[in-house]
Parts: C-alpha cells; structure tokens; sequence
C-alpha cells in the first residue's frame, strides 16, 4: 500500500555488529532528552520515512506493549504487512523493530546504523542539529527506515515513555490509543495522575480517533478535554455500548467484549484477566480503521484468530516446568497487582518471588503486592547503574525480612527459587523488564 522512500539518501558504511554495539552504547550517555526538533531534522535530512505508510500509535503506563502486539498479531491476521516498533527489548536490540513478526536483520540494522551515524555527523558539523540524537531516538528513525524500505502496509508504534515529546510522536497516526494511566516516570511526567494523563494526552492529533483506556478519575477527564480541544474523536474503551466480561471455562478464562452491539469472544494468547481487557482496547482501535479511507477494519474473524495466537514474551511468559516459572515485568504498582490477581486465581497455593527492581521505580508500591502472598522473596541483583541493590529493596520493605534472602547473581537467585519452590510449586520472576531479560538470557532453566 505505502510506496517506500522516495527521496535519495547519502551512502555510509555499515557497522559491524562490534561497531553498532560500541555505538549504541555510547549514545546511552545522552540519557533521556524530551523534544522533538532533533528527530525531525534528522528525518528530514532522510526523506521523512515515518511518512511512507500509516500507523497506530500506542501510549499508557501499563498494557502498551501488549496492546500493541495484539494489535499486529490482528493485523496480519486479516493479510496486512505490519511493522511492529517497541521498546525495551529483553535479550537483542533487534527484538525492538520488527516486520511481520520478524525481528530486523543484523546486516540490515548495521547498515541502517551505518546511515544514521554519517548522518548525524554530517548534521552536527553543518550545526543543524543542536544535540546529539539518544539511544531511543537513533532507534526509533532506524524502525522508520526499515519500515519505509520494507513497503509496510501499516506500522504499530509503542512510545517509549510519556507521549508529548516521545521521539515516536512525529507521526500523525489513523488512531491514537492510551491504554491506562498510572504514577510511573514521574520524575519526567509529573507528580500526578492528571499531569501523567497530559503528557500522555500529547499523542493526541487533530481530527485523529483517540481510544482511551482509563475508565474515570483524573486521567480520564484530562484525556477526554485534550480530544476535545483537539477535534480528536473520543472512543472510550468502556461505558455506553462498550462491555466487557469475563468467563470462567474448564480451558481458563474467555472474555467477552462487547462494543456497539458487535461482540467479540475470545481466549487470548496471554495469560491473566488484565489481558482480557488489553485486548479490548485493541478492539475498539481496530474498529476505528474503517473510517481512515487507508487500512480497512480487520474482519472479526481476524481479530479473533489474532487475539488468539498472540506471543508476547516477558508478560507472565512460562519458561519451565516442575516447577512452573512465570517471567513478567511487573515493575510499577498497577502491573504487580494484575500478576498478583493472576496468580491469586490460577495458581494453587503460595509462590516463590525472585525481585530485583530500577531506583526509579516506587519500589514499596509495587512489591508488597507480591511480597505478601510469596512464600518466600529471594532478592536479586542487576548489572545496571539504575538497579537497586537487594539490601536497599530488603530495607525498603522490612516486614518482609522473615522470608527474605539475598542473592546478587540472577542465575543462582532462580536456582536457589527453584529448590524453594520444589517440582510441583511455582516460581514468579518479576519486578523490572531488565531481570526479565537477565533470566532469559541464562535459557531455560535446567
């Protein structure tokens, strides 16, 4: 459907895979920069590939990443190409930036790299950028380009944090979706659930459907004034017309969600009850299609086959057996409790919890909801300068000390967890994406 870039782009070398990393690495020093002005310059020194085909655009605090897999998942089940752009990854980079379903080539992101660093230098010398690009935003103009060249039908864009000045914001998408609001970056967001919304509210484009998530309180009400002040059609995920439910069964949990007297049931592909209702923002986004004039509205049919085969690794992801281990981010206080819900109500008995959590993160918030049922807690460590030592986590909840152990090394923390737990119980790891990926990285547990 898209026609790709049109406009010629300079030749740069390729990195090697040693050169990207060294690269990348270093643009981490950067940090986070809010602001858009770097990202469109260098786009349009590369011929504004973000403009080659249409897109979804998908911000929140918790659910995004599943949204948007879901999203992709329907997409190419109704026969669409899709470019799927997310962050962070959990074991390669390469996860990030995907083309029906596949992650982008190593030849392919060293050469796009290879672009990206001549030109930014090309752009820094002419003083046409006033900063170097970060980490995030190299990332997310690579997923452009590779999307741009690949002649996508449709892209799905998670932003990375926030929304207003996201480096993914440069889009005008065929619909918006805000999955929830919660007290999570609010360092850079604000202290608020209202001042949260706001920044989340920054996806927002005229005449542009909004799908919101939040049911009421104050991020509702600030979602539902900035689409107002925008002309954006608002599309509540829930209220008149729009129902959910969920359905015990001898197989697990259906959903049913029903929305302006169309129903939809379905068992999804991921596991627990905040699931259910992930995917029904998904329905109603998919809904919104039709009215764009460029990607029709999936059938439901499609919908429903991808609802149903979605995968989306690291959201109480099952990685072994005797005993049962779950991987799941759960790193603010509304993901923890969702596992905790999960776990409450599909797992016999208590659990064993391996945690390691960022400094940035409400640490006390979060883990109490899965300290509480645990059998026992074995504290972990991380490798990253923002990771909170295991001794800070046991001293920031300290009525937990009875079942606490510590073990800075994640590998022999989840085979300490396994012994604990014996063959028949079950081992949760959680409290930050990075522990996730840290356990993946070891394979499967023997």
């Amino acid at each position: 459907m898209s026609s790709g870039l049109r406009t010629p782009r300079p030749l740069f070398a390729p990195l090697s895979p040693s050169q990207a990393r060294s690269w990348l690495r270093a643009l981490e020093r950067f940090g986070v920069k809010l602001g858009l002005d770097n990202v469109r310059m260098l786009l349009r020194a590369l011929g504004d590939p973000h403009k080659a085909f249409p897109s979804l655009h998908v911000a929140g605090t918790n659910g995004k990443g599943s949204v948007c897999a879901m999203l992709d998942a329907a997409l190419r089940a109704d026969g669409r190409k899709t470019g799927l752009y997310t962050s962070p990854h959990l074991v390669d980079l390469r996860e990030r930036i995907r083309v029906d379903g596949r992650m982008i080539g190593r030849a392919e992101l060293g050469r796009l790299l290879g672009l990206l660093k001549g030109t930014i230098d090309g752009l820094l010398r002419d003083g046409r950028l006033d900063a170097h690009p970060t980490y995030f935003e190299v990332l997310t103009v690579v997923a452009f380009l590779h999307f741009a060249e690949r002649r996508i039908d449709v892209a799905v864009l998670e932003v990375g944090m926030g929304g207003r000045f996201d480096a993914t914001n440069v889009v005008t998408p065929l619909v918006s979706v805000i999955t929830s609001i919660g007290l999570d970056h609010r360092e850079y967001l604000g202290p608020t659930l209202a001042a949260i919304a706001g920044e989340k509210a920054g996806i927002i484009k005229p005449g542009v459907p909004v799908v919101c998530g939040p049911e009421r309180g104050p991020a509702l009400a600030v979602i539902r004034s900035r689409a107002a002040e925008a002309g954006a059609p608002f599309r509540p995920v829930w209220g008149k017309g729009r129902r959910w439910e969920s359905i015990p069964t001898r197989a697990g949990l259906r959903f049913l969600y029903t929305i302006e007297g169309e129903s939809y049931s379905f068992k999804p592909g991921l596991l627990g009850s905040h699931q259910g209702r992930n995917a029904a923002a998904a329905i109603a986004a998919l809904r919104e299609l039709g009215g764009s004039g460029r990607i029709p509205t999936p059938s439901r049919e499609a919908i429903i086959r991808g609802l149903e085969s979605v995968r989306w690794e690291g959201r109480l992801e099952i990685i072994g057996r005797r005993p049962t281990v779950y991987l799941d981010g759960a790193h603010n206080e509304e993901g923890a409790r969702a596992v905790a819900r999960f776990l409450r109500e599909e797992v016999r008995g208590p659990f064993v919890l391996v945690f390691a959590m960022m400094k940035d993160k409400a640490v006390r918030r979060a883990a109490r909801h899965l300290f509480a049922p645990a059998r026992r807690v074995v504290l972990t460590g991380l490798p990253y300068v923002r990771a909170m030592k295991p001794e800070a986590v046991a001293g920031a909840l300290p009525e937990f000390a009875a079942k606490t152990v510590l073990e800075p090394d994640p590998g022999r923390a989840l085979r300490l967890a396994r012994g604990l737990a014996g063959p028949d119980g079950t081992v949760l790891v959680a409290g930050s994406l990075y522990l996730v990926g840290a356990v993946k990285k070891l394979g499967r547990p023997a």
